[in-house]
């Protein structure tokens, strides 16, 4: 008989109910599917009594920081104005937890308390694409990525929203099968469930790069010829400055290269293409600049975790 987990999720004041729900009902689901009690969960907050999340619904907790039992995780859920609940008592509890062994993650903005109790130094971290800039100025030291979801690292994290629902799929296929995680998503209607190297796909680094004229116009030019790719020193070219330069832009207003953003751009329409249309996975490979359907099929698992033919078939 699978061992039931345990779930403690800690409630900060104007927490994301979206990703609260998106926490919890795969958990649910899980067990309504398998017939069994995997998971079980205990919500606590600072007030011991309940939490309010920023749409203001109010949710009743099972107990104050005091109270967490042994948990298998224990996940920080905020939302906005984070900064504004990192009490003394918060981060010492989640210091306390941690000293007992406690595995210990965050959703959403969750990670920018983590951070703050000193845990995530040099390691990645997930947060919700709002936070990015300010995340990087004041945590220069944790590897911040702009992944929808960090799973493989001693303090699991997720960017919020929908991504905490990727999360919990992949925990569920981590603890009980890929067949059950599949089965959860059926059930939540959501059929394109991502993976840890899928990428958020709006960063506040971004926005703020629109500002810059430069990277405004590279970015445009690479959504504008997915089909037939230029590389980097062409686009550079026709900007007007050097390959070195455009590396430069891409790299502080996206954390990434030139090069890599253009592949990421071509495999997410590859696979809303997969996802959305008949065409075939020969096809999307044209549409997205991809000459060779191998390299095409290699890169595309590589990034989502399955094969081009495997996501197609999942809708079929």
């Amino acid at each position: 008989m699978p061992q039931m987990r345990h779930i403690t999720i800690v409630l900060i004041e104007e927490f994301s109910h979206l990703a609260f729900s998106c926490a919890v009902e795969p958990l649910r689901i899980a067990n309504l599917v398998s017939e069994e009690t995997l998971y079980d969960w205990t919500l606590i907050s600072e007030d011991a009594e309940r939490a309010v999340c920023s749409n203001k619904v109010v949710t009743l907790v099972h107990g104050g920081l005091g109270d967490i039992p042994k948990t298998d995780q224990l996940f920080v859920l905020s939302g906005i104005h984070m900064r504004n609940h990192v009490s003394r008592d918060l981060l010492a509890t989640l210091r306390r937890e941690r000293a007992r062994g406690t595995p210990i993650g965050a959703l959403c903005s969750g990670a920018w308390l983590l951070a703050e109790a000193g845990f995530l130094d040099g390691s990645q971290a997930a947060i919700h694409w709002e936070y990015h800039d300010a995340f990087m100025e004041a945590f220069p030291e944790v590897n911040l990525v702009r992944s929808v979801f960090v799973a493989d690292a001693k303090h699991i994290t997720a960017s919020g929203g929908t991504a905490t629902a990727d999360l919990m799929l992949h925990l569920i296929g981590r603890d009980h099968g890929e067949e059950l995680a599949i089965a959860v998503a059926d059930q939540m209607v959501y059929n394109a469930a991502r993976n840890a190297t899928a990428k958020q796909r709006v960063s506040l680094q971004s926005r703020n790069g629109m500002r810059n004229a430069h990277l405004a116009r590279a970015i445009h030019t690479m959504r504008e010829c997915l089909e037939a790719p230029v590389s980097p020193s062409k686009i550079a070219d026709d900007l007007g400055i050097s390959t070195r330069q455009l590396e430069r832009l891409f790299g502080k207003y996206l954390n990434t290269s030139p090069k890599k953003y253009f592949m990421e751009l071509r495999l997410e329409r590859a696979q809303k293409l997969l996802l959305q249309t008949e065409a075939s996975v020969t096809e999307v490979a044209l549409a997205c600049g991809f000459e060779n359907p191998g390299h095409f099929s290699r890169v595309y698992r590589s990034s989502f975790g399955v094969t081009p033919h495997s996501q197609k078939s999942k809708i079929d």
